[in-house]
Parts: C-alpha cells; sequence; structure tokens
C-alpha cells in the first residue's frame, strides 16, 4: 500500500514536471535563461518607477510631432498668413523659407546631438536640449517680423535634433532588457501625442481674432519641452553610460533598482553586468566629440551605419507624404471645403495613425523587426498602386488649369485609402524608426550615430519638402510611379541587408554585425529546454534557421 502510494507521488511528480517543460526557439540562450529563473512582472512598483523614468524621456518625442503637426495647421490660417504678408491661399518662397530653417537649425544641431549626449549622460543632453526649444519657442511666440518667427524657428530645430538624439538613446539604455523591443519602440509612437493635440489645439484656436490664433499654439511648444526640462536631472543616469565613464557601483545600482526588484544577484540584473564589463567598459565611448571616423572606420560599423541611413531614408520616402499630395482635390470632389472640416480630418488622421503606431510597438517583439517591415512595405506598394489607379482615371484639368476631382465616389475613396496609409506606415515604421537605429550602433557611437541619423532624416525631409511639389506640377500622378518602383526597392533592400534585432541585449547584437553572413546570423535561433523554475535546463540546436 504504502509502496503503490509512493509510486503514485512520484508519478504526480514526474507527470507535474513534464508539464513544466517546453522546448523552445530563442535568440538569445543567456537571456531567456535569465528571463526564465527571474520572471520579470511588467507590474511592480519599481517597474511602474522604470515607466515614469522611461516616460520623461519619451516625451521629446512629443516635442517633434506637435511642431510637424502645429506648424501645418496655422500655416492654413489667414491671420497668419495676413501678419507676415504671406498669399492668403498660395505657397509662397516665404512660406517655404520658414519650413526650410527649421530643417537647416536641425542639420545644424545634429552636429552637436552626439558631444551634447555624450557630454555629461543623456540626462544633461535632454536638458539641454529642452532649454534650447524652451529659447526658440519663446523667440517664435513674441516675435513682431518674419525675420524673428525664422530665428525662433532655427533655434527650436536646433534643439529638437539633440532632443531626438539624447531621448532614444536614454530609453533603449534604461528600458528592461526583457522588454526593451516595446519599451523602445513606444518611443516614437509619442509623435502621435504631440501631433494629436498639435493639429485639434490649431484647430480650436482658428477662430480666435488676430496674432494669439497662432501665438496660443506656438506657446504650447513648450509644455512637452518644458516637462522634460523640469524632470530629467532627477532621473537616474542610464547603467551604460555610467559603466563606460567608470562608475560600476552606481550602474550595477540602478540596474538592481529597475531590472531586478532590488536585487543586485537578479539573473538579468548579472547578465547585463557581465555583458557591459566585456563591451562597454572595455571600449567606453569616444571622448572625441570632433572626430566621426568611428561610424565607418570598419566592415563592422560600416555595416551598422548603412542600416541606420537606409532607416533614415526608407522612413522618410517610402511615400507618406507624397501620398496625400491630392488630397486637396480630393476633399473639393467630395464637397468638403471648410478649411475648419479639413482640419478636423487632419486630427483625425493622426489618431488613426496613432492606434496603428501603438498596435506595431506592442507587436513588434512577436512579430520581429524584419517582418514588420516587410510587411508594411508590401502593403504600401499596394496601396500605392491603388492610390495611382484613382488619380489616374480621375483627376482632370479645368478650363482654369486647375487640377479637379471628377468624381465624388473616388474622391471619397482615395481619403479613405489615405486614412488606411496611415495605419500601416505607421504600424511599421513609427515604432521603429527610432528603435532599429539605436539598436544598430554600438554604445560608444550610439550618440553620434543617432545625431547622423537625424541628419540623413532631415536630408530626406528637405527633399520631401520643396521637390515633391516641383516634380507632381511637371509629372502630375505619374509622379506616383516614382514610389512604386522606390517602394520594391526598399522591400529588396529590407530582405537581403536588415538583421533582426528581437529579443536581444544590445551588447549581444555585436555578435550578429562581427559575422561574416550578418543577416543569416540575426535569424539563426537556438532550441532550448526550459524546466519549470530552472529555466533553460538544455540546449538542443545552435543552428536552427528562423
Amino acid at each position: 500500500m504504502t509502496s503503490n502510494a509512493k509510486t503514485d507521488a512520484e508519478i504526480s511528480y514526474i507527470e507535474h514536471h513534464k508539464h513544466d517543460t517546453t522546448v523552445k526557439q530563442v535568440q538569445n540562450v543567456a537571456l531567456a535563461a535569465a528571463t526564465e529563473k527571474q520572471k520579470p512582472s511588467l507590474l511592480t512598483r519599481r517597474m511602474f518607477m522604470l515607466y515614469g523614468c522611461l516616460l520623461v524621456a519619451t516625451f521629446n518625442s512629443c516635442i517633434n510631432g506637435y511642431d510637424g503637426s502645429v506648424m501645418g495647421s496655422i500655416n492654413s490660417y489667414s491671420q497668419y498668413r495676413e501678419y507676415f504678408g504671406f498669399d492668403p491661399k498660395k505657397g509662397t518662397p516665404g512660406t517655404g523659407i520658414v519650413y526650410a530653417i527649421y530643417t537647416i537649425g536641425n542639420l545644424v544641431g545634429s552636429f552637436a546631438a552626439g558631444p551634447a549626449t555624450d557630454f555629461r549622460g543623456r540626462r544633461v543632453g535632454m536638458f539641454i536640449g529642452a532649454l534650447i526649444i524652451v529659447v526658440g519657442t519663446c523667440v517664435q511666440a513674441t516675435c513682431h517680423n518674419l525675420g524673428g518667427f525664422m530665428a525662433g524657428r532655427f533655434i527650436l530645430g536646433f534643439g529638437v535634433a539633440i532632443s531626438v538624439s539624447a531621448g532614444p538613446a536614454y530609453v533603449s539604455e534604461m528600458a528592461h532588457p526583457s522588454f526593451r523591443g516595446v519599451m523602445t519602440a513606444v518611443y516614437n509612437t509619442f509623435w502621435f501625442i504631440g501631433g494629436i493635440p498639435g493639429t485639434f489645439v490649431p484647430y480650436g484656436t482658428q477662430v480666435i481674432a488676430g496674432t494669439n490664433s497662432w501665438r496660443i499654439p506656438i506657446w504650447l511648444q513648450m509644455v512637452f519641452s518644458g516637462i522634460v526640462l523640469s524632470l530629467c536631472l532627477f532621473l537616474p543616469e542610464t547603467p551604460r553610460w555610467l559603466m563606460a565613464n567608470d562608475r560600476h557601483e552606481e550602474a550595477l545600482a540602478v540596474m538592481a533598482k529597475y531590472h531586478g526588484e532590488g536585487n543586485r544577484d537578479s539573473p538579468i540584473v548579472q547578465l547585463e553586468f557581465r555583458e557591459m564589463m566585456d563591451d562597454i567598459s572595455i571600449t567606453g565611448s569616444d571622448k572625441r566629440w570632433w572626430d566621426y571616423r568611428e561610424l565607418v572606420n570598419s566592415k563592422e560599423v560600416r555595416y551598422r551605419s548603412m542600416l541606420v541611413v537606409a532607416m533614415g531614408f526608407f522612413g522618410q520616402w517610402s511615400g507618406n507624404g507624397p501620398v496625400s499630395y491630392y488630397y486637396p482635390q480630393m476633399l473639393a470632389g467630395a464637397g468638403i471645403s471648410s478649411n475648419h472640416t479639413q482640419l478636423l480630418l487632419q486630427g483625425l488622421q493622426n489618431v488613426v495613425s496613432f492606434i496603428g503606431a501603438i498596435t506595431g510597438a506592442l507587436f513588434t517583439d512577436k512579430w520581429g523587426r524584419r517582418p514588420q517591415l516587410l510587411v508594411s512595405v508590401g502593403c504600401v506598394i499596394l496601396i500605392f498602386i491603388l492610390i495611382t489607379a484613382l488619380n489616374a482615371t480621375n483627376i482632370t484639368i479645368d478650363a482654369q488649369g486647375t487640377e479637379t476631382a471628377k468624381n465624388p465616389h473616388q474622391a471619397k475613396a482615395e481619403i479613405a485609402i489615405i486614412f488606411i496609409f496611415g495605419f500601416v506606415f505607421a504600424a511599421g515604421f513609427t515604432p521603429l524608426q527610432a528603435l532599429y537605429p539605436v539598436e544598430c550602433l554600438r554604445y560608444e557611437s550610439r550618440a553620434k550615430g543617432m545625431g547622423m541619423y537625424n541628419f540623413w532624416v532631415n536630408i530626406a525631409g528637405f527633399y520631401n519638402t520643396f521637390v515633391t511639389g516641383i516634380a507632381f506640377t511637371g509629372a502630375g500622378w505619374k509622379y506616383y510611379f516614382l514610389f512604386i518602383f522606390w517602394d520594391l526597392f526598399e522591400f529588396a533592400f529590407i530582405y537581403w541587408f536588415f538583421v533582426e534585432t528581437k529579443n536581444r541585449t544590445l551588447e549581444e547584437l555585436s555578435e550578429i554585425f562581427q559575422d561574416p553572413k550578418p543577416v543569416a546570423r540575426s535569424l539563426r535561433k537556438t532550441e532550448v529546454v526550459i524546466h519549470g523554475d530552472e529555466g533553460v535546463t538544455e540546449v538542443l540546436d545552435k543552428e536552427t534557421a528562423a
């Protein structure tokens, strides 16, 4: 009887543990083992403290989103155009220069972004950027002539370049390694947290007579930068910056508090500490603020820089601007002529895009970076084919030489497709525009690399701003063919050259870029046995392809 009872207990024990044993494929065995042992929760007190730190840094993305939307909105105001002497209806060289001067400030600021972010840490970089933005906002909002307004725009652009370099660097380096992909991907989705009020605030103030109609939205640029300015210095510095500056005990304390629930000996904290000791503490950060050779001085870093620059151009040239070039004609063709209604639709587009961006951010670690981009670009190609067909059959030139939409039903269909495009593009690109470049860059060149990324993003954006209109004037809807072929090129380039970075620590990514075949190495998974609370107990296959 006792023997049988013992046998039953043993069987029960074996069955219980058999149930707890799973076989799975992982990108990083060490991280998977540490995660299974520690089993970090997203709902602990210390995790919420980490969310607070990341939220402050993420407001840097809101700054950029608010300005991008607010200027597009107030540019349609008669009050704004009359005050500065612009043509009330048409674009002029003056309105173009207002946009250009911000981009020029951003380009110049890109060279200061790396040194500012490395100087005294990521926090100080955010502080410097936010302070410059506040100054630029004050100059803009109090100006009495176009020269003063443009000076404010230049200062603002300069500060934003530093903010958008320091912000994602802080988020990616502070994020919990088990959830780094999602936490960092959320950063760029906050562009819409700034962009949505950047559209709806002007929607409300357009009815105000006089200059306050556009000065109030300008003043409100200080909200997000003011939050960053007042709180960023109270944040902990990133452990990677501390390690690079020989402050190992402080780095360990930060990791223990935010990644280990206060336990210095937690598996994830110890894994991070070992990897940083092996990588960052040896190489450190480049103290030569003037020297950018580290971005091109070896095959490995040239590959990294190639992907960073490619992401900068792809994020701007996938057609997210030109897709809505005929939007005014479509609105008119659908019987929508009120500026009030047009601003409302513009705001709703931002809402739809934000939903897409959040969706992409939450699932990026499940989908993987490559599939996320490839599916998005593939859908964009199909959408461009539809838009090209709709414009080819619906755009006509009237007796006055003005392009108009002749079929209201087709016009409404194109408006709907533009909303769909916003969702698809935002789901694929928006979360990765900050995440992927940060992942591709080594620690010692991350600050300068993000400055370089911002520089090329603005070069690409400059083309969109000043060439798109000229091209459409000359080629009409046929210009869309260029984007169909360009997006086909993007699809091929991403497939052949973009590495997969999900579910790895930032330090472990070095193994991928040092491999003779980075893409193949990044797609390789390891099959492991996970046994209950013991974590990874056996490695079955190190050569499994994804």
